[in-house]
């Protein structure tokens, strides 16, 4: 076991999965399902890496810019 596969809040063990991410913008919701993510095992933290990251906020940018108040997307469509 090396110390990457510990979460750093809790020490459990860090395994691939997937997560829900939501953002609110004030004037919408944005929802994003099913995102690859590191999750702990133990606390059920999910860690987001930055390719990722960038993938999510390029998705609420355009949630926000079409003036749309909620919106859902599941990246396993």
């Amino acid at each position: 076991m090396t110390e990457r596969s510990l979460c750093p809040l809790c020490g459990g063990q860090l395994e691939a999965g997937t997560t829900t991410f939501t953002a609110d913008f004030g004037r919408g919701v944005v929802v994003v399902r099913h995102v690859p993510a590191t999750l702990c095992t133990q606390c059920g933290e999910a860690w987001i890496d930055d390719r990722q990251a960038a993938k999510l906020e390029e998705l609420v940018g355009n949630a926000r810019r079409n003036g749309r108040a909620v919106e859902v997307i599941d990246l396993a469509a």
